[in-house]
C-alpha cells in the first residue's frame, strides 16, 4: 500500500512539473508577443503633413556637397575624343582583352582599361604622366586634362566617370549588402530604396552614417520621421559611406525576451529530464 501511494505522490510531482514547463512557455510566449507590437512611428517625414495638407511647400536643400570628390583607390574611366582621333589617340588606354578562369580563348569583346588612385592619389596619364585627382570632382579632372590636352590637340572633349561608386546598408533593412549605382549621385533616401526599405523593427529616428573623410571617421545621425533629413549637408552620400539601422526597442525587447525563454525552457527540460529519470528508477525499485 506504501508503495502505491509513493508512486501516486511521484507522479503528482512529475504533472506539477510539467504544468509549471507549460506555464513558462505560456509566459514567454504573451511576452513575445507584447514585445513584436508594431511601433507606432513607422511613417517617414511625419511633420509635413501639417505643412502639405491644403498648400504647396518646398524645402531649401544643401546641395554644396553632393559633387563627389575623388580618392585613393578609386576606379576611373577616362575617354578623350576630338575632331582629329588621331591627334587624341594617344591620350586613350589601349583597349583589353581578358581570359576569364576555365576559358581558353580570348573573349572577342575587348574592353577599355580603367585608371586606379593610387595611395598618393594619382593616376598615371598616357604622354601627360602623373596626374593629381584625388580631392577634384570629375569635372574639375576634366578641365585639368582639357587644358593639358589643349598643347597637343584641338578642343578635346574628356569624359571623366568613377565605376566604383558604392554605399554599404546595413542593420534592420529587407536586403543589407554594399550598393553601387553608375550616377554616383545618391541620397540616403535611395540608399534605403536599394535595400528594399527598412523593416518593421528599423528605428526610424536614429540611423547612423559613417563615413572615412582625410583618414578620420565621421558619425551623423538621421531622423527619417523629420522633413529635416532634406536640408542636412549628409543628405548626398559619398563612395564608401556605411549606413546602419538600429532595431528599434521592440526589435531589442524581442531578443532579451528570447534569450530568457531559451534559457528557461532549457532549465525546464533540464528539470524534467532528470525528474523523469528519478521517477522511473523509484518505480522499478518499488515494483520490484
Amino acid at each position: 500500500m506504501n508503495k502505491i501511494k509513493n508512486y501516486f505522490v511521484i507522479s503528482k510531482f512529475i504533472i506539477n512539473c510539467q504544468m509549471k514547463n507549460k506555464n513558462i512557455i505560456l509566459s514567454s510566449v504573451i511576452i513575445f508577443m507584447c514585445s513584436c507590437s508594431t511601433p507606432q512611428n513607422i511613417s517617414y517625414f511625419q511633420d509635413l503633413q501639417q505643412h502639405t495638407e491644403n498648400k504647396d511647400y518646398s524645402i531649401n536643400m544643401d546641395t554644396t556637397n553632393c559633387e563627389v570628390k575623388i580618392l585613393p583607390s578609386d576606379l576611373l574611366s577616362i575617354i578623350v575624343t576630338g575632331k582629329d582621333p588621331v591627334a587624341v589617340s594617344m591620350f586613350n588606354l589601349p583597349l583589353s582583352s581578358t581570359i576569364k578562369p576555365g576559358q581558353t580563348e580570348i573573349s572577342s569583346m575587348p574592353t577599355l582599361q580603367s585608371y586606379l588612385v593610387d595611395i598618393n592619389g594619382e593616376i598615371d596619364f598616357p604622354t601627360l604622366g602623373k596626374i593629381k585627382v584625388a580631392g577634384y570632382s570629375r569635372r574639375q579632372i576634366s578641365d585639368i586634362l582639357k587644358e593639358k590636352i589643349s598643347k597637343y590637340a584641338k578642343d578635346p572633349i574628356v569624359n571623366v566617370q568613377l565605376l566604383n561608386f558604392k554605399v554599404s546598408v546595413i542593420g534592420e533593412v529587407n536586403v543589407p549588402g554594399t550598393k553601387g549605382t553608375s550616377n554616383e549621385r545618391m541620397t540616403i533616401l535611395d540608399a534605403i530604396s536599394l535595400s528594399g526599405d527598412l523593416n518593421i523593427y528599423g528605428n526610424r529616428g536614429n540611423v547612423l552614417l559613417v563615413r572615412e573623410n582625410n583618414g578620420k571617421k565621421e558619425f551623423h545621425r538621421f531622423d527619417l520621421t523629420s522633413s529635416d533629413l532634406f536640408s542636412s549637408p549628409y543628405f548626398y552620400l559619398k563612395q564608401n559611406d556605411i549606413i546602419y539601422v538600429q532595431p528599434n526597442k521592440a526589435k531589442q525587447n524581442s531578443s532579451k525576451t528570447d534569450s530568457t525563454k531559451q534559457f528557461n525552457l532549457s532549465v525546464a527540460s533540464t528539470i524534467t529530464g532528470a525528474i523523469s529519470v528519478i521517477a522511473s528508477l523509484c518505480i522499478a525499485l518499488f515494483i520490484k
